[in-house]
């Protein structure tokens, strides 16, 4: 329950980021708390997701370089060579490195919101591609972007691995696949990585790991929060809550306050009674009919798809609709 307060609300301080103030704060005051997952990627978020992203429960980073891997050269005579890649969210680049070398691209586009963990990995892929022209764009790319006017002319091919767009429910799934649409342009291809429904108990293990690294990569929210928004939340009063949702066929990451908790960020006052939860994160999972459907939604044909042996992921190739001149 949010404390009133006479006091009228502090505008944002200069060095705060006006855009992550108004969701957090929005997001508390809901009756369903809620924290956009895109604000999870700090350095020291990103830096945690990449360790998430090894460990033996996380089954997506190795399903899906598996099939990057078995199905390179398949993805590389239906792609062509020499158009330019677009990763969206690139993080680490690491699964990138497969797809760069498969391809032959012209140049490389990495597009992540967190500018210094996109500065840092676009220099450690320049000591493996020296040749390769790279353009890093730091932004959010659930928004229309420019792209660097360097690409101009050029075939282009969106890279959106990782289950990403499962964060996303289905309407604001279907916006950002249009809104990549509209950055990439006209003639392009997408190439994008989608987690299967499988059985529930993979699933929960997968983000409640036994190290503790996805609950640290979730807690971490708060202490960004505390660091740039002028936060006073006590972080060891919350735990990592994981739940699966059967009727959205989704994962759901929560932090739950173990009793009840007191704090201000930049000023606002809120209370939370032990129990209630922000709801941090969703990770949808798809047939691959569904995920077929969805792309169609988001203006994309798909026209290839891959998975791995135990069929838990699928990397689907598509590209941009024509116009259909059917009656």
């Amino acid at each position: 329950m949010l404390l009133q307060s006479n006091i009228p609300s502090p505008g944002p301080s200069p060095e705060i980021d006006p855009t992550f103030r108004r969701d957090v704060l929005s997001g508390l005051r809901q009756r369903e708390r809620t924290i956009p997952a895109r604000w999870f990627y700090d350095f020291r978020g990103s830096e945690l997701f990449e360790k998430i992203t090894a460990l033996p429960e996380y089954y997506l980073t190795r399903a899906e370089q598996e099939i990057l891997t078995e199905a390179a050269p398949q993805i590389s005579s239906t792609i062509g060579a020499r158009r330019v890649v677009v990763e969206f969210g690139s993080g680490s680049s690491a699964k990138t490195r497969t797809l760069l070398a498969a391809i032959e691209p012209s140049s490389y586009v990495p597009v992540d919101i967190s500018g210094e963990f996109l500065r840092a990995s676009s220099n450690a892929l320049r000591l493996d591609f020296p040749h390769l022209p790279i353009h890093e764009v730091e932004g959010d790319f659930t928004q229309p972007l420019a792209l660097p006017s360097g690409i101009d002319g050029h075939a282009r091919i969106g890279f959106f691995p990782g289950s990403t767009i499962g964060n996303l429910r289905v309407p604001d799934a279907v916006n950002l696949l249009r809104a990549i649409g509209s950055t990439l342009g006209g003639g392009a291809m997408l190439l994008i990585g989608i987690d299967r429904i499988k059985d529930r108990e993979t699933l929960l293990a997968a983000y409640d790991d036994t190290q503790g690294v996805t609950a640290a990569f979730n807690l971490n929210l708060l202490q960004r929060i505390n660091r740039e928004l002028r936060g006073s939340i006590p972080v060891d009063a919350f735990n990592h809550l994981i739940r699966w949702n059967e009727d959205e066929s989704r994962i759901e990451m929560h932090l739950e306050a173990k009793h009840t908790v007191r704090f201000h960020i930049d000023g606002v006052p809120f209370s939370m009674a032990g129990g209630e939860t922000i709801h941090t994160e969703n990770s949808l999972k798809y047939s691959l009919r569904e995920a077929r459907l969805l792309l169609r939604a988001g203006g994309w044909r798909p026209i290839a798809d891959w998975t791995d042996r135990q069929e838990y992921f699928s990397l689907i190739l598509a590209e941009t609709n024509r116009p259909n001149l059917a009656p």
